[in-house]
């Protein structure tokens, strides 16, 4: 086992882009070699108050780092995928083998700006795989003409890389993991309070597809003492902490905080790992990697990223060379 397995998560929502690239070159002074970087319009909260263009920054990231970087984004909403794919094909092509590009159906927060209708969840994924399909075939270098659920007519893509950027599926449900191994490249997904859940979607996609990488999102708070710990996760991350699947239909970060308001701590603690204890970090990123996982990215959801970055770099990635 190696620190290969470990990510850095930089977190677009919560500070602004030139600080994040601080982070991420930090992270990489100490350790790290894989970063994921958030694609959102709007932040998931007005506390939060930040949201960079994840595609402006990722340039800049890869020049000034030797990281890889993954970003998760939602093609046919604000995002057209003849332009995805196009920008994905630029950096990989600069950067070969260094960036790597997730999909996702998303959230009304991100894609509802530019006044599309919002479908259902079923139809999201349809429109998602025909994106899928639209971007692996100009990555390949066809002219696509294609009218369906996104319309793309006499389309080439004339700067490629050498090897197309894997395509990964992200999954929040075990329905969706199953059909992700089908055609996606490999699978994302978030660590939930229910580990079972964890592992139950992981197995949904391994049984399909056994040979294809999976890579978890965790969201920890450390700090130096519990007390902080808590605070930065409750200020941070209530939000995310609200059940259900509600928040895929929320359109504002004001809608997201008056929801968030009735999260207390409890809650926070059951859905972040809050803790000043290291060792106790540690514990749950080896629990994380019993799950079968390639990788684990770590978001520390406290707005603490050098203390957070620095403690990790010296105690926790030495425990996983």
């Amino acid at each position: 086992m190696t620190a290969n397995v470990l990510g850095y998560h930089a977190s677009h929502e919560q500070f602004a882009p030139s600080e994040v690239l601080e982070y991420a070159q930090l992270a990489d002074e100490q350790g790290f070699e894989h970063a994921l970087a958030s694609d959102h319009f709007h932040p998931w909260s007005e506390q939060q108050g930040e949201s960079g263009l994840v595609w402006s920054w990722l340039g800049s990231a890869l020049e000034a780092t030797d990281l890889t970087f993954g970003t998760v984004n939602a093609p046919g909403y604000r995002y057209h995928p003849a332009i995805i794919a196009q920008g994905a094909a630029t950096l990989r092509e600069m950067y070969p083998e260094r960036f790597w590009l997730a999909v996702g159906s998303g959230q009304l927060l991100n894609e509802g700006i530019t006044g599309a209708d919002w479908p259902i969840k079923e139809e999201r994924n349809a429109r998602l795989e025909e994106c899928a399909t639209v971007m692996r075939r100009l990555w390949d270098g066809e002219e696509v003409t294609h009218h369906g659920r996104v319309d793309v007519e006499r389309a080439t893509l004339y700067s490629r890389p050498e090897t197309p950027p894997p395509l990964i599926g992200a999954a929040l449900s075990e329905e969706t993991a199953e059909w992700l191994a089908e055609w996606a490249d490999g699978m994302i997904t978030i660590a939930t309070p229910n580990h079972e859940d964890d592992a139950a979607r992981v197995e949904a996609f391994r049984e399909h597809a056994p040979e294809k990488p999976v890579y978890l999102k965790a969201q920890h708070s450390y700090a130096s003492d519990e007390e902080a710990a808590l605070e930065g996760a409750v200020e941070q991350w209530r939000n995310q902490c609200i059940p259900g699947t509600v928040t895929q239909e929320l359109r504002t970060p004001e809608d997201y905080d008056e929801l968030g308001a009735q999260i207390g701590e409890e809650e926070v603690e059951a859905n972040v790992r809050v803790s000043a204890d290291l060792e106790e970090h540690r514990e749950w990123i080896e629990q994380d990697l019993e799950l079968d996982v390639d990788r684990v990215y770590l978001h520390n959801v406290n707005t603490n990223q050098e203390e957070f970055i620095e403690a990790f770099g010296e105690d926790v990635l030495p425990a996983f060379d």
